[in-house]
């Protein structure tokens, strides 16, 4: 998610300013993404070039000058709550990088490199999963309290943002654990192989193309049969 869109989010529900932005953006996620002062105002700067949001008037008696969104930059976040995360451009994965330029670089050890990196993995799982029970523990008390369990209560939903954060990042260390147990498994099945493969000459062609760079495994047995023939 861009900045910009989750300041104009928060503006929805009413004028702000820059610290206030900031904070309210990093209560929700949890700290997650955190912002400084200077990327929101420089990102509040460019939505009023861009006629999205307004100052709502002189600075206060600290300087402050809170903005609110105009009637374009309302639509735009209308538009944004429909519309789907675009999934076009893939984000660079530098662990997938890693470990790719791993393989094709000589005296790497990939195996202990995916060992490392799975440790920290499940290491970060862990804590992940530790910060899921506390929220969710605070969430029992509070309405054993009897305290806001109304859907409009603020505290309620900041809690409910913070384990969707959380859920998600527990869900992406759990598929990148399990992607890496792939690695290992597949590293070990090529250890295995007879004779290493080796990326042809036309490998980077074969890539532009389309094509994956190994060719498919010939059948052997069934071309020796039809040579018999």
């Amino acid at each position: 998610m861009s900045v910009k869109q989750g300041l104009m989010a928060l503006l929805a529900e009413g004028p702000m300013y820059g610290a206030q932005l900031r904070a309210e953006f990093e209560q929700r996620t949890g700290g997650t993404w955190p912002l400084n002062v200077g990327q929101v105002y420089t990102t509040l700067a460019r939505l009023e070039r861009d006629g999205l949001v307004e100052a709502t008037g002189e600075a206060d008696a600290e300087g402050r000058i809170s903005y609110r969104l105009t009637p374009a930059g309302a639509s735009e976040v209308t538009t944004w709550w429909r519309t789907p995360v675009d999934r076009d451009s893939t984000p660079r994965n530098e662990l997938t990088i890693k470990l790719a330029l791993a393989v094709t670089v000589p005296g790497v050890d990939v195996q202990a490199v995916a060992q490392t990196q799975r440790t920290s993995t499940l290491r970060h799982l862990h804590d992940l999963t530790r910060l899921k029970q506390q929220v969710m523990a605070r969430q029992r008390d509070a309405e054993q309290a009897g305290e806001g369990s109304r859907p409009g209560d603020g505290e309620v939903n900041n809690d409910l943002a913070w384990l969707l954060v959380l859920e998600n990042l527990i869900f992406t260390a759990e598929a990148e654990v399990r992607w890496l147990d792939h690695v290992e498994t597949r590293l070990h099945r090529e250890s295995l192989r007879p004779f290493p493969r080796r990326a042809s000459a036309g490998a980077a062609d074969a890539a532009g193309a389309g094509r994956t760079a190994y060719p498919p495994e010939r059948d052997t047995e069934t071309e020796a049969t039809g040579a018999r023939r």
